[in-house]
């Protein structure tokens, strides 16, 4: 699946491994979750793995989704639509707790 980083943290965590201000294990979880984004066909594949719970967002931003991290953590995520298709918009990490 397409995607693309709203967040500058974030796309230098991915190129970078830039781990700096992150719990342990968080970076390690969103390598793993990066492998199943890229190897997506579409939202449908996100939806099939129930642990990573992609979940539509409610009230000011239900624009957009989340992607479990672990139990305290989410990756919180917009869709993109154009001529290619969906792109996630990688928006950032957020403490749920």
């Amino acid at each position: 699946m397409d995607f693309r980083f709203a967040d500058r943290h974030l796309e230098a965590l991915y190129w970078d491994n830039n781990t700096r201000g992150l719990p342990t294990g968080i970076a390690d979880s969103f390598f793993d979750l990066m492998s199943v984004i890229v190897a997506a066909n579409d939202e449908s594949d996100l939806r099939a793995l129930r642990s990573r719970r992609y979940e539509k967002l409610r009230g000011k931003r239900s624009h957009q989704h989340s992607l479990r991290l672990n139990k305290q953590y989410r990756l919180i995520v917009e869709r993109e639509k154009g001529k290619a298709g969906i792109t996630l918009v990688l928006m950032g990490i957020e403490d749920y707790h």
